[in-house]
């Protein structure tokens, strides 16, 4: 995201180079063909606008190693300050009557790249402040702009004309605004899809391969143990009631136990299958494992549990595995929490592409990028007790119904588990 965004800031900042270079060409060439004194205003003015963007770019090209953590307000200031030198432009070449006023509109859409709708709204808005200000005072005759002709402008604007043309700036600006805004959230949107899918995609590949050589290994293991398993049990029943030899042979079933269950967990997720699929009614059904959790070991009155149903869905799935998917998001989000107060809120939606979206929320501990990227390894773990399997199963259970996961996640602030299902089609 950092590297998108510098990479885009940098393109700004060529463009903007590109520019000065041309407005000083097309000065030195006005100049020329009307014969016009170098020590002219207009034609100084516009040198000077040219030189203080050149300047503006060598100072940005400069200082934007060191602020590359800080890379969305240094764009602020980028276009702040180019809507500054846009208005001197607009000043110097005729006021209200430029032909350079529509550059207002370019800072608009390029804001749209570096902030968000909002963020572009508001330069759309502080666009439309500058050139009303220069508007009134060209109209009250405290300047007097520079015409494309030559000396100072004599022509007048009239209070009707100052609110005429602020009012097309302002539906031109903030529909500009409108619509760029849009286009870029979508872009973002779209391009964070697609960050998403090759990950997920990636992590598929990875998993089968894993799942392969897994599966094979964990049944040379069952075996094995089956029979030391069984082996205990019937020496424990033939040989005498003495006090260490049953303690001996219960830590050795206590731990046979223990290992066949991991087996047992990691065939799971080397070859998860669709179990008996049926349409669930997924409110209904989230509802029941959220009372049950809430009444689980790891919940107490210190983590709130919120379930929101924004939409009524069904889904195609095993009821059983349904419940071991949400059961192991919930236990990784309460123990995130650890020994403090803390939430938990599940939210049901449809989305448009008629997917269905569980988020998972919680205001614990969070997990850094480095995490981020391994959670769903099997037997990566950061816990001291825990197995590293039980989010390697969602993602493998998910996969068998075409299904998938995202997460979202920052230190000190939470996590949010994104589920998407594929809707069931029926009548209820």
């Amino acid at each position: 995201m950092k590297e998108t965004l510098n990479r885009k800031l940098n393109w700004l900042m060529s463009l903007r180079f590109l520019f000065s270079l041309m407005l000083m060409g097309s000065t030195v060439t006005y100049q020329l063909a009307n014969r016009l004194n170098l020590t002219a205003m207009p034609i100084v003015l516009l040198y000077g606008v040219s030189g203080v963007i050149l300047l503006l770019s060598a100072i940005y090209a400069i200082v934007s190693p060191v602020l590359q953590y800080h890379q969305r307000p240094f764009a602020c200031v980028q276009i702040g300050l180019d809507a500054f030198c846009i208005t001197l432009i607009i000043f110097v070449t005729g006021g209200s009557d430029s032909v350079f006023i529509f550059l207002y509109l370019l800072i608009v859409i390029y804001s749209s790249v570096f902030v968000f709708k909002r963020g572009t709204f508001f330069i759309a808005g502080f666009c439309n402040v500058l050139f009303a200000v220069l508007l009134i005072l060209e109209f009250k005759g405290t300047i007097n702009p520079f015409g494309p002709g030559a000396g100072l402008g004599n022509v007048t604007i009239t209070g009707l004309q100052v609110i005429q043309k602020c009012i097309v700036m302002v539906a031109a600006c903030f529909s500009v605004a409108f619509l760029s805004g849009y286009l870029s959230d979508q872009e973002r949107r779209s391009k964070a899809e697609l960050v998403a899918m090759e990950a997920h995609l990636n992590r598929v590949q990875n998993l089968a391969q894993i799942g392969e050589m897994a599966a094979g290994l964990a049944h040379e293991i069952k075996n094995p143990l089956a029979s030391l398993s069984g082996a205990i049990q019937i020496l424990k029943n033939e040989l005498e009631a003495d006090k260490d030899n049953m303690r001996l042979m219960q830590i050795v079933l206590r731990e046979t136990d223990r290992l066949s269950s991991l087996v047992n967990n990691f065939l799971t997720f080397a070859r998860p299958s669709a179990g008996n699929t049926r349409t669930v009614n997924l409110g209904q059904a989230l509802g029941e494992i959220v009372t049950l959790f809430e009444k689980n070991n790891s919940v107490d009155q210190r983590i709130a549990l919120e379930l929101n149903i924004v939409s009524e869905a069904s889904i195609e799935i095993d009821p059983l595995q349904l419940h071991q998917i949400i059961w192991n998001l919930l236990l990784n989000a309460a123990e995130s929490i650890e020994e403090r107060s803390g939430r938990i809120v599940v939210t049901v939606q449809k989305m448009k592409n008629e997917r269905i979206l569980v988020e998972i929320v919680d205001n614990g501990c969070g997990m850094d990028e480095k995490t981020l990227q391994s959670i769903f390894n099997p037997f990566y773990t950061t816990k001291p007790n825990g197995t590293g399997l039980g989010l390697s199963i969602v993602y493998r259970i998910l996969e068998t119904y075409d299904c998938r996961v995202d997460v979202k996640s920052k230190p000190g602030v939470g996590s949010m588990f994104s589920l998407y299902f594929k809707s069931a089609w029926h009548k209820t």
